[in-house]
């Protein structure tokens, strides 16, 4: 199976729809840093840096799969909102591409605030637009009057292709990522390929982790470390506890824990050790104020974001249990983002964060192109079935 790759940023979806048995036709970034990785990463002779306005889509052929994440900026919590008044608003070209294209199935991940309800007629014409890619706006009409002809469709005379399309908020922590992030995923399948999608089911809970912190203590076991005691602290964790016990009283949980920083950088050595890793490198002046403290290093990181010193939250930082706090080297925000560790990232630190941050993890890419591949595969088999028959 062939995939497409929009959008591609430093390749986490890729690489993930890699792992999960894709093949790539080509990769397509505008950011020339982010081509270096990918050229480091892929095959450099399908790396293209070009605007996606200006991609030839006719030089790629027997696709069956178009992924990417648009820019995230027109929609994001922290950005200026302006969705489709915004020229990074590049989903008219992630729909063009399908449209032309007519893979047998799409994905596309967009951050959370996609759903906010001052987006929601936009939203809607996205899913409508990618249910009906064929349906295209004409000259003399902006998106508001194409949506009022997408929701009443039925009344044209559309005879061209049509998929079926979901979305679903995903958590990545739910997947075994070692960090809560939560993206919206929007999946496609052409109508007379396949209707039965569905995303796949979480592996990992909160709940578990708890369990194995404050009731069984396992996890700190696992960790070759005392058992920390649950104290009364926290009234939230107080009261999530309390409702854990009384859920489940003697049967433990029964997904995987969610992974915390200490899981995934545990036998990491500290960046200001010998320790011989190139892009583990130590970078100074991490310092805590208020909506800035860090990722506890028991607990899954805050979401990685595309940048550095003043990131709300501080998800870039690590935060001990003893109050102190450093930046997290590339090295480990590969880690927290579940590349391999021989994933080469280009770039000096800042623009390195930048491109890691915008990136899909990678084992929820895999996770996703699992399902992909299955859902596929599944009714390949199917038609080779009733070919037989017939």
């Amino acid at each position: 199976m062939r995939s497409l790759e929009l959008f591609s940023g430093t390749g986490g979806l890729a690489k993930g729809l890699e792992l999960a048995g894709f093949d790539h036709s080509a990769f397509v970034e505008y950011n020339k840093h982010a081509c270096l990785s990918l050229s480091a990463n892929f095959e450099p002779e399908k790396v293209f840096f070009i605007d996606i306005k200006d991609f030839n889509l006719a030089s790629v052929n027997d696709v069956d799969v178009v992924a990417g994440g648009p820019p995230c900026q027109p929609f994001s919590l922290g950005g200026k909102h302006k969705a489709s008044e915004d020229q990074r608003d590049m989903f008219p070209y992630a729909i063009r591409a399908v449209e032309k294209l007519t893979p047998k199935a799409f994905v596309f991940e967009n951050v959370k605030g996609l759903l906010r309800p001052s987006f929601s007629a936009y939203f809607e014409y996205i899913i409508l637009r990618l249910t009906y890619p064929s349906f295209t706006l004409q000259s003399s009409m902006d998106w508001q009057q194409h949506l009022a002809q997408l929701r009443e469709v039925s009344k044209f005379p559309y005879t061209g292709v049509k998929y079926d399309v979901k979305f679903k908020l995903l958590n990545a922590a739910d997947y075994g990522v070692p960090q809560t992030r939560e993206r919206v995923v929007i999946v496609g399948f052409r109508t007379d390929i396949c209707q039965n999608w569905s995303f796949p089911e979480p592996t990992h809970s909160e709940d578990r982790l708890l369990w194995e912190m404050y009731i069984t203590g396992d996890y700190w076991k696992k960790h070759k470390l005392a058992v920390v005691p649950h104290t009364t602290i926290d009234p939230f964790l107080d009261e999530k506890i309390f409702r854990l016990k009384n859920r489940f009283g003697f049967f433990e949980p029964e997904l995987l824990p969610w992974k915390t920083v200490r899981d995934a950088l545990h036998d990491i050595p500290d960046p200001r050790e010998e320790h011989g890793i190139e892009d583990h490198i130590f970078k100074g002046g991490a310092r805590s104020y208020a909506g800035h403290t860090g990722s506890d290093y028991d607990w899954p990181s805050k979401t990685i974001k595309a940048g550095g010193h003043g990131v709300p939250g501080g998800e870039n930082m690590i935060r001990y249990s003893d109050g102190s706090i450093r930046y997290l080297t590339v090295f480990e925000a590969k880690r927290i983002q579940t590349f391999p560790d021989n994933f080469i990232i280009k770039g000096a630190w800042g623009e390195a964060m930048r491109q890691i941050g915008n990136a899909v993890p990678v084992l929820l890419a895999k996770t996703i192109g699992l399902q992909l591949a299955k859902t596929l595969n599944t009714n390949t088999e199917v038609q080779l079935s009733t070919s037989r028959v017939h």
